[in-house]
């Protein structure tokens, strides 16, 4: 069956913004999506990272929030928020640039989808595929011309749905990205070029 079939309920898609910050929190709940991130592992240093965890990295992603930045796109399924999708311009995302893995390929400005948080019981429905389509429309609208990600291709079959926040490599694929660099077997950067005109 097709990920996109397996919707059976409206979904709608909106930029994370001060107006709906609660609807964030809600979605994230008290232990901030995983063990305190509050999806800000890849904006800051490990060092940071560890001594903020938890209402740290809470904080430090409303105060992204209240200055008007948008971090990433919300999903809601009958108003209430049930998914969450990372997607911002590379330079926001400091880690990045500092991977051995995933340090920048070339020269072109890029759009990165870092990070899916999708509430338990809308898991295992293509939700993944739904919110990159989104992450993809939206930095069309901002002017982007190019998206890019960094899924997970586990050696195994399957892997918890908590280590899979990265995406996996499958469902960029059904997307439309292509491959264009592996430095690490299990970890590629994929692109999206956005059409134009």
């Amino acid at each position: 069956m097709n990920a996109l079939a397996r919707f059976t309920f409206d979904l709608d898609i909106h930029p994370l913004t001060k107006d709906v910050w609660e609807d964030f929190e809600e979605l994230f709940g008290e232990r901030g999506a995983c063990g305190g991130c509050w999806c800000m592992w890849w904006r800051l240093t490990h060092s940071e990272f560890n001594r903020q965890k938890g209402e740290g990295n809470r904080r430090a992603m409303r105060t992204i929030v209240e200055s008007g930045e948008i971090p990433g796109l919300l999903a809601y399924a009958e108003g209430e928020p049930i998914g969450w999708i990372s997607v911002a311009p590379r330079e926001q995302f400091p880690r990045l640039e500092r991977s051995r893995i995933l340090r920048r390929i070339d020269d072109a400005p890029v759009w990165s989808v870092v990070c899916f948080f999708i509430h338990k019981r809308y898991r295992k429905q293509g939700m993944s595929v739904k919110l990159l389509q989104a992450a993809i429309d939206y930095v069309k609208k901002q002017g982007g011309s190019v998206v890019e990600g960094y899924p997970v291709e586990p050696k195994k079959e399957r892997i918890p749905d908590l280590f899979g926040y990265h995406g996996m490599v499958s469902t960029f694929k059904k997307v439309g990205f292509e491959e264009c660099l592996r430095r690490s077997e299990t970890r590629p950067i994929m692109r999206y070029r956005i059409e134009r005109g």
